[in-house]
Formats: structure tokens, C-alpha cells, sequence
């Protein structure tokens, strides 16, 4: 392992602990311009699952505590359940050790206010986990729209859809809970939607101004796995937003976790005064895109070696997978810790603490709205 190799810990080790442990190993091969990174110290409490973990996702050792932790690594990665995200990330700040953590920032807007400021008060890089936008075909529209094809951006559509609680029989989890989760598919699903509308045309549009939303909860308690109770769904299923722009330009936004036949469906369009594009991550990838003269869309391929990664793959036409976009996602992160260290800038595709929270402000006026029955003005 070379002397200045990243030591890594991560909080959490399950799905997105794969995910992410997956992309770290896939770097020094895919990637080798990225940090080297070691896998240092894996954190959760389940000590028997934890021993078992650390051997196959590729780390050193287990800890039990994130306390003893957070400044003891280079870089840390909260990947735990949405209540877990404001304590260890601010530790981790203010020992100076750079953080990723997923989405959404915090389950509520204060929570997000403090890790934002904790972000600007130190030196460390401070990243939430919106791997969407690593995918070559959101960089190859992102591009478009950023070269003035489409023109006038006037609406943006954004839906999230999946069918895994379309069950009512389905099994509660902590992303059923508002204690633990801060919220349902509005932030589990609508806080990618809402951060991807942000990345591809926020340049042109502004921020949101004004929010119309509805949320719904269509279950009102689940069975708890291996057991005869039940327990209280406290979070939406679905939800919908309208969305009013700075530059008078309209969004329409949904997600919802029991849409029935949709397994993991996200879909955004944009619309502008000389085109349109618009993308489905379960065709992930391709890009439709309407421009010029066309009278219809175009499907595009986006593979080919002088697309967004496409030099880093296989060769043109070989398609890539939802994991892709991690190990892009990994690469652009390290690589702003190693900027960030050397006092270079930062690839601003790297999504800050400070848009993150951009996106919460927007979660956040949509249960305003939805409470109040009116179109809530977005705060500061």
C-alpha cells in the first residue's frame, strides 16, 4: 500500500457499505489515477455480523463505536440509517477527517443546517452520497444543456418510482419511521430527484422559489419480520411537488414506494425553448435527446470512448450497471479529498454539504406545503 494511501472508515456495512466497498476495490483498476485508499475499519454493533463483513468487503478491522473512529482515519463514510447521520459526520468534521455520507443529509432541516455549517468551518471535504450524477448519460445531458442545445429551460420533470412497499403485507423497517428515517419516498426517493434537477440545470434556472406538495401514506402499519406484531407506518409512501423556479421556469416532481410494476424507475426530463432530453435509470444507458430539426427523439448510446467514463470501461457499446456510477462517484469524491489536501480545486460535480442542504430545503417545503394546504415560499 503506497505511504500516502487514504485510510478509510466506514459506518455501516450493508447495502450501501457494499456498494461503496465495491467501488474502492474496483478503483486501482478502472481508476488508477484515483487515491489508493485502504480499507481500514469497519463500524456498526452487531459484533458477530460486523466479523463477518470486514473479511468480505475487504477491511482490516471492526469497531463498535463511530467515537472511536471518526478521527482516527483519513476519510469516513456514513452510510448508517438517516438518524445516524448529524452526530458522527459533525465528529468527523471538526477532527478534520474528510466525510461521504448518503442521502438524504439528515432527517430533518435543522439537522441539515448543522452539518452544512459544520462543512464550511472546516477543512475537510464534506460530500453526500447523490451518485446519480455519475452516470456517463446525466454528465453527457448535463453537457448539453450546459452548451445552450436545449435553449430556454422552461419545465423539469422528475419522478421516482419503486413497488418494494406496494405489498401492504410488506415488513416494517426503519425507513418507516420518522424518528429514524426523517421521512418516506420524499426523502428516501425525492431527495435524488430534486438534487439531480439541481445539478443538470440549477446554472440556468436558479433555485426553487415556491413548492406545492402532497404526501400520502396508503399503509398505515406493516408486520415486523419473524413476528406476529405490527408497527405504525409515521411516513409517507408517495408524494408530488410543484415547483416554481427563480428564472420562471416549472418542475413536477413524484416518488413513491408502492407504484406497482416500477422497480427501481428514475425518470427526468427537461424541457427547453430548442429541445428536450430526458433519461430512465432503468434504461441507464441511454440518453433520448430532441434537438434542432428532429421531429421526434433521438436514442443515444451513451458508450462510446469519448463519452462522460467512457474511456475508463470497455470498449464502445458495452454497457454498464447501476454499480458504475459508485465507483465514478468514489473516484470524483477521493479525488477532491487529494485536491482539497493539495489545495487545488475541488471537481464541482462533487456534491457539497451546501447543496445537499439546497435539497432539504426543498424536502422540507414540501411537508410545509402538504401540512398548510398551500404553496410555501422556500427559506434561507
Amino acid at each position: 500500500m503506497p505511504d500516502d494511501a487514504l485510510s478509510v472508515g466506514f459506518l455501516g456495512y450493508r447495502f450501501m457499505g457494499k456498494a461503496h466497498a465495491n467501488a474502492l476495490a474496483r478503483l486501482p483498476m478502472f481508476f488508477p489515477d484515483a487515491p489508493a485508499v485502504e480499507r481500514d475499519v469497519l463500524v456498526g454493533t452487531d459484533e458477530r455480523a460486523l466479523s463477518e463483513a470486514v473479511d468480505r468487503l475487504g477491511f482490516e478491522r471492526y469497531a463498535t463505536d463511530w467515537r472511536d473512529v471518526v478521527g482516527d482515519v483519513d476519510v469516513f463514510y456514513d452510510l448508517a440509517p438517516n438518524f445516524l447521520h448529524v452526530e458522527p459526520t459533525i465528529a468527523a468534521l471538526e477532527a478534520g477527517t474528510h466525510v461521504l455520507c448518503e442521502k438524504p443529509l439528515a432527517p430533518t432541516l435543522d439537522g441539515a443546517r448543522e452539518m452544512r455549517d459544520a462543512a464550511s468551518e472546516s477543512d475537510a471535504v464534506a460530500a453526500c452520497a447523490f451518485n446519480y450524477r455519475f452516470v456517463p448519460a446525466i454528465q453527457y445531458a448535463r453537457d448539453l444543456i450546459a452548451e445552450g442545445e436545449l435553449g430556454d429551460i422552461r419545465q423539469v420533470r422528475g419522478s421516482y418510482l419503486q413497488d418494494w412497499l406496494a405489498d401492504d403485507d410488506a415488513p416494517w423497517s426503519w425507513r418507516n419511521d420518522e424518528e429514524l428515517a426523517g421521512s418516506g419516498a420524499l426523502g428516501d426517493l425525492g431527495a435524488h430527484t430534486v438534487d439531480l434537477a439541481n445539478f443538470l440545470v440549477g446554472d440556468r434556472v436558479g433555485n426553487v422559489e415556491r413548492v406545492s406538495g402532497h404526501l400520502r401514506t396508503f399503509v398505515d402499519e406493516r408486520p415486523v419480520e419473524d413476528g406476529d406484531e405490527t408497527k405504525p407506518v409515521t411516513v409517507d409512501d408517495a408524494f408530488s411537488a410543484q415547483v416554481a423556479y427563480e428564472s420562471g421556469a416549472m418542475g413536477t416532481f413524484e416518488a413513491s414506494r408502492v407504484t406497482t410494476g416500477h422497480r427501481n424507475d428514475h425518470s427526468i426530463a427537461i424541457h427547453g425553448t430548442d429541445g428536450s432530453v430526458r433519461f430512465s435509470l432503468e434504461r441507464l444507458n441511454e440518453l433520448e435527446v430532441h434537438a434542432g430539426d428532429s421531429r421526434g427523439y433521438e436514442t443515444v448510446l451513451v458508450t462510446d470512448a469519448d463519452d462522460p467514463y467512457g474511456d475508463a470501461w470497455w470498449p464502445p457499446g458495452h454497457v454498464l450497471g447501476w454499480e458504475h456510477a459508485v465507483v465514478h462517484e468514489n473516484a470524483a469524491f477521493l479525488g477532491a479529498v487529494r485536491a482539497r489536501e493539495r489545495d487545488e480545486p475541488v471537481d464541482s460535480a462533487v456534491p457539497s454539504f451546501a447543496a445537499a442542504y439546497d435539497v432539504q430545503r426543498v424536502l422540507d417545503a414540501v411537508e410545509t406545503s402538504d401540512d398548510r394546504g398551500e404553496w410555501v415560499s422556500i427559506g434561507s
